[in-house]
Order: structure tokens, then C-alpha cells, then sequence
């Protein structure tokens, strides 16, 4: 990932708020709209722009769609990310999102998984009767 498209994906407030939360773990989008408070549409809009400039990557959990930051990173993608966790210390709505995602967590449901661990992988859904 180039350094244009990394600051591309980071010029803007929401997807930098959506990639500081993704460095503390996987979120599915229910838990991005709750944290920050914005609307599912907006949300997706989102996250499917970061996804499709390689930013963040998604995974199906039954009807949830599970959103991480990748494995294998750049050395210019991780530096950014390395900045973006030093500078977000520093700013009150991140530090607001990150508390709000503690607080969160307990209430997160077992139904909707915070992340894709290999218990819950290839998980069917079942059929509504």
C-alpha cells in the first residue's frame, strides 16, 4: 500500500476513528455504528471505501460482516499506524470511542462476535421456521 492511498483512507474523521478502533481488534459493523454513534449506511459507505483501497479487510460470520486491519502490512501503512496509535492518544474523541468500546464489550452479544476466532468459523445459520 502506497503512501497516498494510506493517507487517502486517513484524511477523513470517520474512517480515522473506524482505523484507530480496528488497531485495538476485528469490529463488526454494528459495533463501529454503536461506538461511534453513526448510522449503518454510513458506517458501510465506509468501511467499503477503506476495504477497497486494501485498508481493512472482512470476513462473514453468519449475517455479520467482521472488519479487521490486515495481517501483513507495509512498512509505510504500518509507520502510519504506528502514528495514528501515538496522536489518537492525545485526542478526545479518540480516547471518548476507545472508552466507549470498553464499556461496550460486555454488552457485545454472543450471538454477534466481536471477532472470527476458529470456534465460530464455518458456523452455520439456522434456518428460520
Amino acid at each position: 500500500m502506497d503512501l497516498v492511498r494510506i493517507h487517502e483512507c486517513l484524511c477523513d474523521k470517520t474512517r480515522l476513528r473506524i482505523v484507530h478502533l480496528l488497531l485495538q481488534g476485528p469490529l463488526c459493523v454494528c459495533h463501529l455504528q454503536e461506538v461511534l454513534r453513526e448510522p449503518q449506511v454510513k458506517m458501510s459507505r465506509h468501511l467499503a471505501y477503506l476495504r477497497r483501497r486494501g485498508m481493512v479487510l472482512r470476513e462473514r460470520c453468519c449475517q455479520w460482516m467482521i472488519y479487521r486491519l490486515p495481517d501483513k502490512r507495509s512498512r509505510s501503512l504500518e509507520a502510519n499506524l504506528a502514528c495514528l496509535r501515538d496522536c489518537c492518544g492525545g485526542e478526545r474523541v479518540c480516547r471518548d470511542d476507545s472508552a466507549r468500546l470498553r464499556k461496550l464489550s460486555g454488552k457485545f452479544s454472543e450471538n454477534c462476535p466481536r471477532s472470527v476466532g476458529p470456534a465460530k468459523r464455518g458456523r452455520k445459520r439456522r434456518a428460520a421456521t
